[in-house]
């Protein structure tokens, strides 16, 4: 594939390069030095800002840190990426799981207008995005990689899994009603939209399962042997 063929020579040729090597080195200690004390806070419980309610960037925190374990797992999410950017071998995917982290709080920070932190954290979220294209060559199969053949139909497949995934609406609609779950006024109503509905998932399950790629990679990763 010529798209894949000209990123391979671009990557080779930039990741030759001595300089952006230490660069990429320097980056990774840089976001593990930057992400790990707001998550010890998070992960100790501890308030992120003493800022006012009155102050949206207060408010948000505030609120935040009353979810409790969810504040927690915030925590132990982001040092679980800073650390596993520390190790060449685990690199690629603390880049791949930092990245989501620090755009959302990229978005985060200048939607609530957090004065200087919002220039920060898109500075971080560009060098997470810069992490993940320097380790290409471990994420490409992501992209490039595809198994050979199609899944096919089973037998009368598109008459029968609609049909199955019908059923499993309208039984989903008499158990909403045996519960009398949402308080809704017309079970009737929510039981032939529920099957219908069940009839479409069913189809588009279908058609996925058609055209779903089975079998031997058409391009395997190359096995290197090192000496």
């Amino acid at each position: 594939m010529k798209i894949e063929k000209t990123l391979d020579a671009i990557h080779e040729k930039i990741t030759t390069i001595r300089l952006l090597q230490i660069f990429t080195a320097f980056t990774r200690l840089l976001l593990f030095v930057g992400f790990t004390p707001p998550s010890i806070i998070k992960i100790l419980n501890k308030p992120f800002t003493v800022l006012p309610d009155s102050n949206p960037v207060g408010h948000y925190f505030n609120a935040l840190y009353q979810t409790g374990f969810y504040y927690q797992f915030i925590g132990w999410a982001q040092l679980t990426a800073a650390v596993l950017l520390l190790f060449p071998r685990t690199a690629h995917l603390g880049a791949l799981m930092f990245l989501p982290i620090i755009a959302n709080i990229a978005v985060l920070t200048t939607s609530v207008g957090f004065q200087g932190t919002w220039v920060v954290t898109i500075l971080m979220t560009l060098a997470a995005t810069y992490l993940v294209a320097w380790d290409y060559d471990r994420l490409k199969p992501i992209l490039f990689n595809r198994r050979r053949t199609n899944a096919g139909f089973l037998k009368f497949e598109y008459l029968w899994l609609p049909f199955l995934f019908a059923i499993g609406g309208a039984a989903a609609s008499v158990f909403a009603w045996s519960i009398r779950l949402g308080n809704a006024s017309d079970y009737f109503r929510i039981g032939i939209l529920m099957t219908f509905a069940g009839l479409i998932f069913g189809a588009l399950v279908t058609l996925h399962h058609r055209f779903m790629k089975i079998g031997e990679l058409e391009n395997p990763p190359e096995i290197r042997v090192e000496s």
